[in-house]
Parts: C-alpha cells; structure tokens; sequence
C-alpha cells in the first residue's frame, strides 16, 4: 500500500516526554478520506494510553481521538464528502461492520472489537494506529463525521469523545423534558453531561465535593448542586434522579449516590475503569429496582447525531487552547484538575513548527 509521512507528536516509552515524530499514512483507498487536522481535544485516555496506564501500548504512541478538520483528498467511491468540507473523526476509524452489533449502529461494541483512533492494529500498514496529534488522518468514509458550520470548530473537537461518552447514555435512558439528571464530578465529561442534559431539557444537578464549583455548574445550565460531602444536602434529594451520569475517573464509593435514585433509576459509569471500592451495596438495589451500569463513547450514527443536536443548539465544550510543543504540560495540569474543561491543540503550531 502507499503511504505517505506527516508530522506528530508521540512517545517512545512508558516514563518519556512526547516529541516530534515522522509517522506514516496511507495514500486514500477509493474509500478512504484525508483529512487536515486544524484541532485535536486532548483527553484523559490520551495520557492513560501515552503512560500506559491500562497496559498495551504499542510504542511510539500518537495519542488524539477528538479530531476536527478540513478535507483534502476523497476516494473514488466516497460520496458524503468532498475536498473542502469540515469533517470530524473520533474514538473509531474501524470495525467489523458485519456482527450484529455493528450492524444496528454500535459500532463500539462490535464483537471482534472496534479499531481505535490510536493504539489498535492498523490492518492497512501492519502497524498501530496513530492519533489525531499529527498533521493529517486517513480514515474510511464510514467513520468520517459531518460538522455543523457553525459551531467554533476548536470547542467542537470534545464532543468527539467527552460530548458523546455523555450523550450516549443520556439517549439510551431516553432523557428528555421529564427526566431528573444528576452529573457527578465537574471536569471534561461533567461539564459535558450538564449542557447535553439541559439542551435535552432535562432538570439537571450536580453532585460536587467542592462548593467552589457552584458558580460553574449554574453557568453550564445546572438547577441544583449539591454537595455529596453534607449529609443534610444528600436527604434532601433521596429518591429524586432518573438518571446519574457519575464521571469520575478514580476509584470511589458509588454505594454514596445510589439512594438518591428515583424507583427503577440508574447510575451509569462513565469515567472509571476499573474494580469499585467498597464492593456494591445491594439492598437499595433490590428494594427500589435501582441499577448501576457502565456506557462507553457511541456508535458512528449516535455521534453524528449529537452533532447535529449541538449544531442546533448550539452547543460545545469550554476549552483552553494550547500550542502542540506544550502538551507535556497540558497532561501534568490534566493530572491536577487544572483546566475549564478540555484542552484542545491547535495543530498549527505542529505544521509550522
């Protein structure tokens, strides 16, 4: 197959700093499109995956699945894109499009497993594949996303995973204008949920440790904050909440919010992967018909369509916009909750480094 090479930033081990690298991409396929990177969100999993955090990282690593920019080249076969068009690539660029699963639109829990935007095999080139902290993407015209033109294309970049981590679940517990949501922890995901779950017109509330995050919370569109740690606070909601969108990403005691779900009410897991500790206390399970599940990103169909709901609404992340060379930086500040709420890199600063 030929390929070409474009500019990125990777490590070559566990303990390194990211740095400039030259990596390979394949010339487009007939179904194939190119795609010039004008912004890239960074993301927890980004650092986890560079750190290798949950193992498997194949070195070097390129990080980077919230991917908006320009298209530059398009197959013979590609009939939804042309050179020109703003375009959007998240978590997937593959599947097995053939299981059932793949076949109704959830393309992330295809049987075989989903090729991920970064650190899966890449079947073209024999490699890994490698992320959107590079000049420019080839991706199959399947897993290429449409962008509302009037969105801020740098703040658009998250909904490519925080947006649609959040969106998926509330659209699988069917949230709308009745729904009671509750959103625990304000970061990349948390702020996400609150103004997906009020565009829904949901009445939404935060669950915060912190009363510094009120102001926050009120300005994302949330009703109510409580804080988890005041135990008046938390009977005061007992039984009330449809659904809990809980996305921290550290291990933590979620026996704590489930007597805040209404009969038959769920708290879906978001931001953690991992065993919970202390182990599920089952007897408010059981005597309200309450569940805990877990969601991850969503099918190819799901995030085009919380794309166009955010185009409607207008709808897009709070960010910080940082230059490429400063990314090192930007994960050590991650680590420490410093940033409202998502980092996105301008790749100029990679092109014309």
């Amino acid at each position: 197959m030929e390929k070409f090479n474009v500019k990125a930033y990777g490590t070559h081990a566990i303990e390194a700093d990211l740095e400039l690298l030259t990596i390979p991409r394949r010339e487009a396929t007939a179904n194939d499109v190119e795609i010039d990177i004008l912004y890239c969100g960074v993301c927890h999993s980004d650092l986890h995956t560079a750190r290798n955090d949950w193992g498997g990282t194949v070195y070097p690593a390129v990080p980077g699945h919230e991917i908006v920019g320009k298209v530059t080249k398009v197959g013979s076969a590609v009939t939804k894109f042309k050179v020109g068009d703003l375009a959007a690539v998240g978590c997937l660029v593959d599947s097995c499009r053939e299981c059932e699963h793949c076949k109704n639109d959830l393309e992330q829990y295809c049987i075989p497993g989903f090729t991920g935007t970064y650190n899966s095999p890449d079947k073209h080139l024999g490699l890994q594949t490698y992320g959107g902290y590079s000049e420019k993407v080839v991706v199959a015209e399947h897993f290429v996303l449409k962008v509302p033109e009037n969105l801020d294309l740098a703040a658009t970049a998250p909904l490519l995973c925080a947006g649609i981590t959040t969106w998926s679940p509330l659209r699988h517990w069917k949230v709308g204008k009745d729904s009671k949501v509750a959103v625990v922890g304000l970061g990349g995901l948390g702020h996400m949920a609150i103004k997906l779950a009020k565009g829904l017109g949901a009445h939404v509330t935060l669950f915060s440790r912190s009363p510094k995050k009120e102001k926050d919370a009120f300005a994302l569109g949330a009703d109510e904050v409580i804080i988890s740690t005041d135990d008046a606070q938390m009977d005061t909601v007992k039984g009330k909440f449809d659904l809990i969108i809980d996305t921290v990403p550290y291990v933590h005691d979620v026996n704590h919010y489930i007597p805040s779900l209404t009969v038959s009410g769920t708290i879906v897991l978001v931001g953690y992967l991992g065993n919970l500790e202390p182990m599920l206390n089952t007897v408010p399970m059981i005597l309200g018909r309450k569940s805990v599940a877990g969601s991850v990103i969503g099918g190819i169909a799901e995030t085009q369509e919380l794309l166009d709901f955010c185009g409607k609404h207008n709808i897009t992340s709070d960010i910080e916009i940082i230059k490429m060379q400063d990314i090192n930086e930007a994960y050590e500040r991650m680590l420490k909750s410093d940033v409202r709420y998502r980092f996105v890199i301008d790749m100029d600063s990679l092109k014309n480094k």
